[in-house]
């Protein structure tokens, strides 16, 4: 009898620690959630993206990809809360260090059963009990300030913890007033919630704090999937031959976001725009001002990554869907799908 061969495990893939993400220029379609992602990196005041859809639609790897091609940030040494500045360093931390370094935009995963205390920062009971002293511990929030804050399944994120986002993303600060501790520090963060619909629906309060959203579909084209396997197994089998152009690619990607962030300010924005954006969001019957206001940001922020001077009624257009679509109250004589509707009526109102 012939002894069993062993597997041959050197002929499998090697995995690394240090292994980049899966390049974001090599995602296959999704082109509205690249844009959208795109979008909140040039302008983070469009107030984050939220991203539902089907399993395996490439919600997550763009999120990890994003964070490979954000451009780094400049914060002080140490520092818990990323300050820009010594000065802006919160007292509690004690940081001494003056030196400003460059680090990665910091992007923070928020798990699904997350506690409070894991959320905001708590007592540090190690210190308390080993020096007697009382000393904060930073949480999620603290970390994801000048980042961003991702939430996976974030439509079955607990009631308590949804409450206390909303709370956080409205002030742009965290406080934290327990155990005797009274702690403040800036949390101003991007966003980025990604869910199946299946799986429940996200709160209205909630669901109007992103300013984009869009919906992910699985390829309906044979070519789009293959295309898709074909990447994701050169990806896995062949990392070094397939990341440096791909690496290349997301280089010019992150340098055309930097060049947009500086044209943004110099824009121009005609009156015609903000009449457009209003009549818009009328005849949509969009709920308060943040409709109109998202709109024309996002607007301004496609123009500065198109490299055009003027906002104009086409930056408009590609970006009504993404910024309107979840603004929408439910019409139940209308079948069609929220975004349907959007684009419906931008065609209406903006021929």
């Amino acid at each position: 009898m012939q002894a069993e061969t062993a597997p041959n495990i050197h002929a499998l893939p090697k995995r690394t620690p240090s292994r980049q993400p899966f390049p974001f220029s090599a995602i296959v379609a999704q082109e509205a959630m690249k844009q959208a992602m795109v979008l909140t990196a040039i302008d983070p005041g469009i107030g984050g993206v939220l991203v539902f859809g089907d399993r395996g639609t490439g919600k997550s790897t763009a999120v990890r990809a994003l964070a490979a091609l954000l451009p780094e940030i400049e914060a002080v040494e140490g520092c818990p809360v990323n300050s820009a500045r010594p000065d802006q360093c919160p007292d509690w931390a004690q940081i001494t260090a003056t030196q400003v370094i460059r680090k990665p935009t910091p992007v923070v995963d928020l798990p699904l059963g997350v506690t409070e205390d894991r959320v905001v920062g708590a007592l540090d009971i190690e210190r308390a009990l080993t020096r007697g002293e009382k000393a904060f511990e930073p949480g999620l929030l603290a970390r994801a300030n000048r980042g961003y804050l991702y939430i996976d399944e974030v439509n079955l994120l607990e009631d308590h913890i949804v409450d206390l986002l909303l709370d956080v993303a409205q002030s742009g600060e965290n406080v934290v007033e327990r155990e005797g501790l009274s702690i403040r520090h800036a949390a101003r963060f991007v966003l980025v919630g990604s869910g199946n619909p299946e799986e429940g629906e996200l709160r209205p309060q909630l669901l109007d704090r992103f300013g984009l959203s869009v919906e992910v579909t699985s390829p309906r084209d044979v070519e789009t999937r293959v295309q898709v396997i074909l990447r994701r197994d050169a990806y896995e089998t062949g990392y070094d031959a397939f990341m440096p152009d791909w690496q290349a690619a997301d280089g010019a990607l992150r340098d055309r976001i930097l060049a947009a962030r500086v044209a943004l300010p110099q824009l121009t924005t005609p009156n015609t725009l903000l009449h457009d954006c209003a009549s818009l969001c009328i005849a949509l019957g969009s709920d308060g001002l943040r409709g109109e206001l998202t709109l024309l940001r996002a607007a301004r922020a496609q123009a500065a990554f198109d490299r055009a001077q003027t906002v104009t009624r086409a930056h408009l257009k590609a970006v009504a869907v993404m910024a309107l679509s979840h603004r929408l109250r439910r019409d139940p004589l209308d079948e069609a799908g929220s975004g349907v509707r959007v684009a419906r009526m931008v065609d209406e109102v903006l021929p």
